[in-house]
């Protein structure tokens, strides 16, 4: 496995897995299955594994800690705060108050049987709270020991300013495919003026870019993409000229469109780590194989008229409020 570093320091493997669909989100889902993925991820040396306290809620930190508990020492580990949600699974809101992130902190490293978090990230920005006193109490968690490195996740530029001047910020996590390419509007050349690794989460298009799907339909109704603008109706329909695009090059290559799609991510920098989430083996050999597909620049240039900045069609969440923009 090759691998990358985030911010400078923190070292993780050039691709990671994603496993909030393990336990939420995205229809039913295995926990015996769902374990061995990440030992078989592991095992490959895909080493940076996320997480979040509200994926389940609360049960998919449960479900990594009990997966990685002899396997401690080989794995990076990620997990967010701040989308406060109730147990039964409503939301709450986006908490960014000092007190809040400590408690939180400790919550997780309980659920997920650890003595520290690798990467520790604000999930999303609480508006309310001035960002530095959110940082600042992520920090602390740092001194602490609790936490070895900070990461933020769907921030605005100028918000990501400011939180690097309380304390270093490791990473970014934010979504970033061919089909939400906003990061490339001003994020990504503030993170690298700033040091700061950026980590794509999503980089599928959640799904849609591998061509698994032909209508709105063919996604399960438990399924909770199935309920977002992109997926339906005349954007679903729309959205599968991209993936016809990405089908092409790809049958020129002689690659699965999905590989193709997480190659065009790896291939936008080093300091990009993609990490697609799955629950199946078969798709995550597809997804690792790809940190080793490499793509010419004629292949990019291709890539890039034929899925410009902008072309997908529909929001990316019903409520987008919640991203700082």
């Amino acid at each position: 496995m090759k691998m990358r570093k985030l911010g400078g320091d923190l070292s993780v493997s050039g691709i990671g897995l994603g496993c909030m669909g393990m336990s939420d989100f995205y229809g039913a889902a295995n926990e015996d299955e769902a374990i061995k993925v990440i030992h078989y991820a592991l095992d490959q040396g895909v080493n940076f594994l996320d997480t979040a306290d509200m994926y389940g809620p609360f049960t998919n930190e449960k479900l990594v800690g009990k997966a990685i508990k002899d396997r401690r020492g080989s794995v990076v580990l990620a997990t967010k705060f701040g989308n406060q949600r109730t147990a039964d699974g409503k939301f709450l809101g986006v908490n960014g108050k000092p007190s809040y992130v400590k408690q939180a902190c400790e919550d997780s490293l309980k659920r997920l049987q650890v003595d520290h978090i690798d990467l520790y990230y604000q999930h999303r920005v609480d508006t309310t709270v001035p960002i530095e006193e959110t940082i600042q109490a992520m920090a602390d968690l740092v001194k602490e020991g609790k936490v070895r490195y900070i990461g933020m996740s769907e921030a605005a530029a100028a918000t990501i300013k400011r939180a690097a001047k309380v304390h270093k910020i490791t990473a970014l996590q934010t979504e970033y495919s061919l089909w939400t390419r906003d990061p490339e509007q001003e994020i990504l050349s503030t993170i690298r003026q700033l040091g700061i690794g950026f980590v794509a989460y999503s980089p599928l298009g959640r799904g849609f870019l591998t061509g698994r799907w032909t209508k709105p339909e063919d996604i399960p109704e438990n399924d909770w993409r199935r309920h977002q603008p992109r997926f339906q109706g005349d954007n679903f329909m729309n959205n599968l000229e991209i993936v016809s695009k990405v089908k092409t090059l790809a049958a020129e290559k002689h690659i699965k469109p999905g590989q193709l799609a997480l190659a065009w991510v790896l291939a936008q920098g080093q300091d990009i780590v993609p990490i697609p989430g799955t629950k199946h083996i078969d798709y995550l050999k597809e997804n690792i194989e790809a940190v080793d597909i490499k793509l010419s620049q004629a292949d990019l240039d291709w890539l890039a008229q034929a899925v410009p900045y902008g072309a997908a069609q529909g929001d990316r969440y019903p409520d987008m409020s919640t991203v700082n923009r």
